[in-house]
């Protein structure tokens, strides 16, 4: 499989070279050059088969010739380590839970698959790669985490200060080693920017390479694809039409599952549900794209104004708005709703959803109600645990703190405040 950049002005490439680049040299994102379809039987077999068996059968096409078999299964042995339970919540409601894994978010599987791909390519080199990374909240803690002494590997994770929870904080500030986090006054959108201005200043790539970690990064936004097989390995088949309805901040976890959808997989539609940083919502109603700057939320991490993913969305459906109507819709939700969100879950279900979690609930229910022939599954990106005070003073309980939380409760934060391009620039130099 080559990646091409979605920019066009740079020559294709290898599943490798994308991933140690991050982005193409043209400042674009990488998509492959083909969508593979799944094997005939594949979707029947879901059911019997492992874990490990969908994600080799899924993965192999697009890494083939870069990460042997027996690599490939190695990395996705660890990657898939935890469990991925589908909650049934009654009325054709089902909540996929991704937050079982080391820092209780979904990027586990994406920042994992990278960071082990990566540590196979540089196993031999002698040379030294950083990773530079925006996080809106889960996404550094992931990657911290997955990278965490991964040798020939530095990485850089920018926040945007007083806009992340505080064990998000903890979970990207507390690790030390080759981990090292700069704080940003201002929003996500701030340090998204830098990062992309990072990689195409020529002058530093001459000095040091960069790669990303975002879901800009192929290694990281293909894994993704597997939540929504992992999913129907589980759900009973009931003979509706099934939607996905996706929290969705900079779109990387929705485009995957669409790209799985592309390959055969049998989902109806998507809904891309968001907080009031509604950039999408309104380009599904208008087909303007019209980025704003983003807003602070109670769910953080899809405060971005300006999704990196939706351009790969787009060029799924080849620029046809038309047709990407067809599979998917859009809409946000306020602070408020989000919390009566969560009230009715816990109130109806007993069931402790994470805000971002809620904003899903939320886009899926307003979509059935005038598709009552469907049957929905929200994803639950993020255990409540890392929102506490929202959930206390939301729910007016407590929750358990795990033990993946519990361990970086006590240590020090450790972070380097940023201003602007220039201090990154000699940050990364120094």
């Amino acid at each position: 499989m080559k990646y091409y950049s979605l920019n066009k002005r740079s020559p294709n490439t290898s599943f490798r070279e994308a991933v140690i680049r991050g982005i193409a040299p043209d400042g674009g994102l990488y998509f492959p050059e083909h969508i593979p379809e799944f094997r005939p039987g594949f979707i029947k077999d879901l059911g019997r088969l492992s874990p490990l068996e969908i994600g080799m059968e899924a993965m192999t096409p697009f890494v083939e010739g870069e990460l042997p078999g027996e690599v490939l299964e190695g990395i996705l042995t660890k990657v898939l380590d935890f469990e991925f339970p589908l909650v049934n919540l009654g009325g054709g409601i089902s909540s996929l839970e991704l937050f079982h894994g080391p820092t209780m978010a979904f990027k586990d599987v994406g920042a994992r698959f990278m960071a082990l791909s990566l540590g196979y390519f540089y196993r031999n080199s002698d040379k030294e790669v950083t990773v530079l990374v925006a996080t809106s909240g889960d996404t550094g803690g992931a990657v911290a985490k997955g990278f965490l002494g991964v040798t020939g590997v530095n990485v850089v994770i920018l926040y945007p200060e007083g806009k992340v929870s505080d064990i998000q904080e903890r979970q990207l500030t507390t690790l030390g080693q080759n981990i090292k986090a700069l704080r940003v006054k201002g929003t996500f959108d701030d340090c998204q920017r830098m990062v992309k201005k990072a990689f195409t200043d020529e002058n530093l790539s001459r000095k040091i390479q960069l790669t990303s970690a975002n879901s800009i990064n192929v290694a990281r936004w293909l894994p993704q694809m597997l939540y929504y097989l992992l999913a129907c390995h589980q759900l009973p088949h009931t003979g509706k039409k099934l939607v996905f309805s996706v929290p969705s901040g900079n779109f990387g976890n929705i485009c995957a599952g669409m790209l799985a959808q592309r390959m055969g997989l049998p989902v109806s539609h998507f809904i891309a549900s968001t907080n009031v940083n509604d950039t999408v919502p309104r380009y599904m109603q208008t087909s303007e794209y019209d980025p704003h700057p983003s807003t602070a939320t109670i769910s953080n991490a899809m405060d971005v104004g300006d999704p990196s993913n939706f351009v790969r969305i787009l060029e799924l459906y080849g620029q046809d708005f038309e047709e990407l109507k067809k599979h998917l819709s859009s809409y946000s939700f306020s602070d408020k709703e989000t919390r009566e969100a969560m009230k009715s879950l816990y109130r109806d279900n007993g069931y402790v959803a994470d805000p971002h979690g809620a904003v899903g609930y939320l886009g899926l229910k307003k979509y059935m109600q005038s598709h009552p022939d469907t049957e929905g599954v929200f994803l639950e990106t993020a255990h409540p645990v890392k929102f506490l005070d929202v959930v206390r003073e939301t729910l007016n309980t407590e929750i358990p703190l795990p033990p993946q939380i519990r361990e970086v409760m006590d240590k020090e934060k450790v972070s380097t405040p940023v201003k602007g391009y220039e201090e990154l620039r000699d940050f990364l130099l120094s």
